[in-house]
Order: C-alpha cells, then sequence, then structure tokens
C-alpha cells in the first residue's frame, strides 16, 4: 500500500469512529432519557401507591362502619314517608309546632347514595328544639338536619320559630 492509501485508509478510520461514536452518543444520550423518564414514572406511581397503602388504614375503618351501617335499598317515595313521619312524630313528642312541611325533590346525583329532603317549619321552645336535633342528627341512620334557621317568634320571646332542612340518605332500588 501506497502512503497516500494508508492516510485515506486511517482518515476513513477515524471519520468512521468519529460518526459511529456521534452516532454512539446521541443513542446512549436518547436511552439515558428514556431510562430516566420511565425511572420518574416509576416513582410517581410509587408514591401514589405508598400514599394509598397509608390511607388505606384509615379508610378500612370508615369501609367497615359503611358494610356494617348501610341502608337497604329503597324506593324514594317509601323513604320520604318514613322520613315525614319520623320528624313528624318527634317534633310533636318534643312539645313542638309544627307550621308547615313540604318535600323538597329527592337528590339523585349521588353515584350509590340519593337523599330524601324535606323541610320542616317548626315552633317550640329552645330546649325542645335541641332535643329534636339531637334525635333526628343519627350518623348511623343516615339522617341529619342539613340546614338550621332559627328566628325568635314575634308574638313569645320565650320560644323560638325554626326552619330546618331534614335530609336521609338511601341507597335506590334497582330500576
Amino acid at each position: 500500500m501506497s502512503d497516500r492509501e494508508k492516510k485515506l485508509l486511517v482518515f476513513f478510520g477515524i471519520a468512521g469512529f468519529v460518526i459511529l461514536n456521534f452516532l454512539g452518543f446521541n443513542f446512549a444520550q436518547a436511552q439515558r432519557l428514556k431510562v430516566n423518564r420511565d425511572n420518574a414514572e416509576a416513582r410517581k406511581q410509587l408514591d401514589i401507591a405508598d400514599m394509598f397503602r397509608e390511607n388505606s388504614a384509615e379508610v378500612q375503618d370508615e369501609m367497615e362502619w359503611l358494610a356494617k351501617h348501610e341502608p337497604a335499598p329503597a324506593a324514594p317515595q317509601d323513604v320520604e314517608s318514613k322520613l315525614q313521619q319520623f320528624v313528624e312524630k318527634n317534633a310533636t313528642a318534643n312539645g313542638l309546632t309544627i307550621k308547615s312541611q313540604k318535600p323538597l325533590p329527592t337528590d339523585t346525583s349521588g353515584a350509590h347514595y340519593h337523599r330524601a329532603k324535606f323541610q320542616f317549619v317548626v315552633n317550640g321552645q329552645e330546649a325542645s328544639l335541641y332535643r329534636w336535633f339531637d334525635q333526628i342528627n343519627v350518623p348511623d341512620q343516615f339522617r341529619i338536619a342539613s340546614q338550621i334557621r332559627l328566628s325568635p317568634d314575634t308574638k313569645d320571646d320565650t320560644l323560638i320559630d325554626c326552619t330546618a332542612t331534614i335530609e336521609q340518605w338511601f341507597v335506590p332500588t334497582e330500576p
């Protein structure tokens, strides 16, 4: 081989080496970025899994309570009538005077539970109202007084007018 051929061969060898290193470097860089991205995604999933695992103990107690106290499926009309009768009975038993009552539209926006609602306007003494609220607000039975508005009676200062929205959560029957 001539001296020129040797130089040309060395030049192509160096050029090939540089091109292969450049391509290899870009490939290695792309692989490194992919591994870092995958690692970050895996870290995020691990953090989410750790958060769920940590919260599962708290949620487990709530799920057990719900399984133990969940009401049987019922028709909205049945729940409304039972709620009305219950609230009416407890109001009169506590010495309250029912001025008016009206059913509110049943809230069906929940995925699993619906809410039957009634608005009662009652009148009575403060202690009687508190006893009544104590009998109505029973978490085990999924029942609350969600809105309460108290105002003094216009005729008798010893009495209080109360407008209360009573709600009962229930599992609807399948259509």
